[in-house]
């Protein structure tokens, strides 16, 4: 060969050098995760996603060595924007769409019906639509569901038994997700009446919302406040305790950074494990699994924490009976 034809050659080889790098990053099948909440308060949740895709032998890097790439939606508290969010995640064509809320799982349901999509929802999948049941979901939906609706009048039973005294309860929603706050307010709202208890509903879908919402628990003189498991909510876990604290509230929510953070009590599942969980699914779809055939997996476990410090500044005494249950007392 001659040494011009060779080196053309060399040039032309080299010229497709960064096409063949670009298709091989092309070639990285992209996870959609959409949810309403913001990235901050969710970054453990995030990790241990990705833990779950990792155990699927996926792990992120593209060109420098992952076999996965995941493309990150956040509604920011803002239920309006997940329809477009899920549109976008659509459009750019990805593999599987993980939806941690049951607005952002109901965006991306009707933004598509053949892209795979895996839930983390604390509702009953079937009850609300989601899937066809829960052995067989049927559709490309399936996931991991809590226990954390169903716990609601439980958590009004603990405190009630924390705080007998109070007779007015109140019970924080975020009016914009009614497929959770509609069943939840009845519930709460029929356990208050068997425990002879006035049950008084207070809204909140902003943060500006908070302050008003506080004082009107105060007007009603409520002895005692019921947080629901929103995202919404559950991305502000510390302003939340910070308030319950200021306005000496006995209060109860879901996870245990509530609690940490100076709330009283909290009681519900591990949402790091279900995040886990989705991700394993995730991954499982990506090589090559069909959600109708992935049951939805159901997290049965809950964890009971009391704030033993915050019980004394409101001047509560918590029962023996209320503490030998405990999954964990803070002091």
């Amino acid at each position: 060969m001659r040494r011009r034809e060779f080196i053309t050659l060399l040039g032309a080889a080299a010229a497709t050098w960064p096409l063949a790098a670009r298709a091989q990053q092309i070639a990285v099948p992209m996870i959609g995760f959409l949810h309403s909440g913001s990235p901050g308060p969710y970054a453990d949740r995030v990790r241990a996603f990705r833990q779950g895709v990792g155990e699927a032998d996926y792990v992120e890097g593209g060109v420098e060595g992952g076999n996965v790439a995941t493309e990150f939606r956040w509604g920011e508290s803002q239920n309006d924007r997940l329809p477009a969010l899920a549109a976008d995640l659509v459009r750019r064509r990805v593999r599987v769409i993980a939806a941690g809320s049951i607005p952002a799982v109901l965006a991306a349901k009707a933004a598509t019906t053949t892209i795979p999509i895996v839930f983390q929802v604390g509702v009953d999948p079937v009850a609300v639509g989601l899937v066809a049941s829960l052995n067989r979901p049927g559709g490309n939906l399936t996931g991991v569901t809590t226990l954390n609706a169903e716990v609601g009048p439980k958590r009004l039973e603990l405190l009630h038994e924390l705080v007998p005294t109070a007779g007015i309860i109140a019970l924080l929603v975020d009016p914009t997700n009614p497929t959770l706050t509609v069943p939840l307010s009845r519930d709460l709202e029929s356990a208050a009446s068997t425990l002879g208890l006035q049950l008084q509903i207070l809204n909140a879908s902003t943060e500006r919302d908070f302050d008003t919402a506080f004082a009107t628990l105060r007007q009603l003189r409520a002895g005692a406040l019921v947080i629901a498991s929103d995202p919404f909510f559950l991305s502000r876990s510390e302003q939340l305790a910070a308030l319950t604290v200021r306005h000496a509230v006995p209060a109860i929510f879901l996870y245990r950074d509530f609690t940490v953070a100076g709330g009283l009590m909290s009681y519900g599942g591990s949402i790091i494990d279900t995040y886990r969980l989705v991700g394993l699914y995730t991954g499982r779809i990506l090589k090559g699994e069909k959600p109708a055939d992935l049951p939805v997996q159901q997290t049965t476990r809950v964890e009971l924490i009391i704030n033993l410090k915050t019980a004394k500044a409101l001047g509560i005494t918590v029962p023996l009976s209320l503490l030998g249950r405990a999954d964990e007392v803070i002091e």
